[in-house]
């Protein structure tokens, strides 16, 4: 029988890339051929998000592109947007599978029992509190040098806005030992950064019980022989404690690095929301973050136009980002999400507003960017390299630990390193330098 090719897509955030990564390896395990998902395939998995109407309109985009590229080839969807809105998606011409959230680990097997040309089957139901982790057999190997390795699924926080609970179910942990033996395999193969990321990472171990906390797996992972650096994909910030901070700060294996959302920088918005913290204490936890981690990357997510955010509601959030000055602003438009308590919201901002609003965050943003990596020029910071830089005469590129991107001169087989580079300049979006040593 010939090798059957398999292109996948991944919208969204890191865990979809995680499982993406998984699901190429199950398709790999039986034979499959993984090929780039712009080239002609047998066999094509659209991995969507539904976090925004963007996302639900790429992820339709997707769908329509493969099933144009081969018409032959099997179109199968999973993720977010399939787990949330599984009619829209069976509406889809050409669309053959679709695949929830809860049953990916059965993707392979269901592939083969799916038929080209009939009605869409739907693999898709509702989760329920007794339900645990998915293990997924494969490790997943993507990338050359940093390595995604998720410990927690789902969220039980509920914010008034975030359709996530629905598509992803409640809170489940992995096991540590579980997570361990993984991270294990991943240094193994090569990889000497692995990002850990989940739906709701800082609260890994709530379900499990006794001393399974964040800080205690961060310990055990530090110790593994091997692994060069671990970075926090998204933390929340009430979910931040002292005793992580001191873990954090206590090792150089960790990456002077943290993405904490904040979402509004008005109280009664956070409020609203449905957010656990307000500004006062989201300022002390950084003032306390940067007191132990020198030269910290701090990075966010903040939401405009949320319903009943007036313009002295945005200027409140404009200046508490700028009071804050993170590394990097990442800023999205309210998205209502159908049957989230904010889509019901009588006070819809419209959405020239929230474009002008996100346009002046942006901007914003993006001073800070520079004013934080301009910081950094004359430092010697560690340095994962990622790449050569394609037709650029030994240029190589990656990210310092507290996540900047930097590219200097290198010779061959730098990739999965860690090297240390005398950072000299900053040029448009990333930094310049030379490396010292390795």
């Amino acid at each position: 029988m010939d090798e059957k090719r398999v292109g996948i897509a991944t919208l969204g955030c890191k865990v979809n890339q995680y499982e993406s990564a998984a699901l190429a390896g199950l398709f790999q395990d039986q034979g499959y051929k993984i090929v780039d998902f712009e080239d002609e395939a047998d066999l094509y998995i659209i991995n969507t998000c539904t976090v925004t109407h963007l996302s639900d309109r790429k992820s339709r985009q997707l769908i329509r592109r493969a099933a144009r590229r081969n018409p032959a080839a099997l179109v199968v969807v999973t993720g977010c947007y399939a787990q949330t809105s599984t009619g829209e998606v069976m509406k889809i011409p050409g669309v053959d599978l679709i695949v929830g959230t809860r049953e990916r680990s059965r993707i392979v097997e269901l592939v083969k029992n799916a038929v080209k040309g009939g009605k869409p089957l739907a693999a898709v139901s509702a989760y329920n509190a007794s339900d645990q982790f998915e293990e997924f057999s494969s490790i997943p190997l993507s990338g050359r040098a940093r390595a995604f390795l998720k410990i927690q699924e789902g969220c039980d926080n509920c914010c008034t806005y975030c359709i996530v609970p629905v598509a992803r179910g409640p809170l489940r942990s992995r096991k540590p030992e579980n997570v361990l033996k993984t991270a294990r395999q991943l240094v193994e193969a090569g990889f000497t950064e692995i990002v850990l990321t989940g739906i709701h990472t800082g609260a890994y171990g709530r379900d499990l019980g006794g001393e399974h906390t964040l800080s205690a797996l961060l310990r055990s992972l530090s110790d593994i022989p091997g692994l060069l650096r671990l970075r926090l994909s998204s933390i929340e910030p009430n979910d931040i404690t002292l005793d992580l901070v001191e873990v954090l700060a206590g090792s150089d294996k960790f990456c002077r690095h943290l993405h904490v959302p904040l979402q509004s920088g008005d109280d009664q918005i956070l409020e609203r929301m449905g957010r656990r913290y307000n500004t006062w204490e989201y300022l002390r936890l950084v003032e306390v973050l940067r007191e132990n981690i020198p030269n910290l990357g701090l990075t966010t997510d903040v939401i405009v136009g949320f319903p009943g955010e007036r313009e002295v509601d945005f200027m409140n959030t404009y200046r508490f980002v700028e009071k804050i000055a993170y590394s990097r602003l990442h800023v999205f438009k309210y998205s209502p999400r159908r049957g989230t308590p904010a889509a019901a919201y009588p006070d819809q901002v419209d959405p020239p507003t929230s474009d002008q609003r996100s346009h002046r965050l942006i901007r914003l943003g993006e001073k800070m960017a520079a004013r934080f990596a301009s910081s950094l020029v004359g430092m010697d910071l560690p340095v994962l390299v990622e790449r050569s830089l394609p037709d650029s005469y030994g240029l190589y590129e990656g990210l310092t630990d507290n996540y900047v991107r930097t590219v200097f001169p290198g010779d061959e087989n730098l990739s999965g390193q860690v090297v240390r580079v005398k950072i000299e300049g900053l040029e448009e979006n990333h930094l310049t330098g030379k490396i010292i040593a390795r």
